[in-house]
């Protein structure tokens, strides 16, 4: 499942730059699937959504950080154990109950998101 950050958030920015697959934004910022992948121009999902990994996201949270949950691998494939959670000071980086997914499925994006 996706790691998401909760509205105890206190904008800290330490989760940020834990992330290997650049799925964690600041609050209001635009996000792009090219940011910290090795996508580039149009690409297809694997969930069969072809999207332009170079266009510019609706930000998931105007007011604290967020991590996008299709670039989220809660750190499969790099760490024993999500990052941001590991770093957070006030324990707000949590298990996202509404992206709940396999170990599997999760390795095939780190793949997929890396070119590997």
């Amino acid at each position: 499942m996706a790691i998401i950050i909760t509205d105890e958030c206190i904008n800290c920015g330490a989760c940020e730059p834990e992330c290997p697959n650049t799925a964690i934004y600041e609050g209001a910022d635009d996000w792009r699937y090219k940011d910290g992948t090795k996508l580039r121009g149009k690409v297809i999902l694997p969930d069969g959504t072809e999207v332009d990994s170079d266009e510019a996201q609706t930000p998931i949270s105007d007011e604290i950080y967020y991590i996008v949950p299709g670039k989220c691998t809660e750190c499969k494939g790099f760490h024993d154990e999500p990052q941001c959670a590991a770093v957070c000071p006030v324990d707000c980086c949590i298990p996202d109950d509404n992206h709940v997914e396999s170990e599997e499925t999760l390795l095939n994006r780190q793949a997929f998101l890396h070119n590997e």
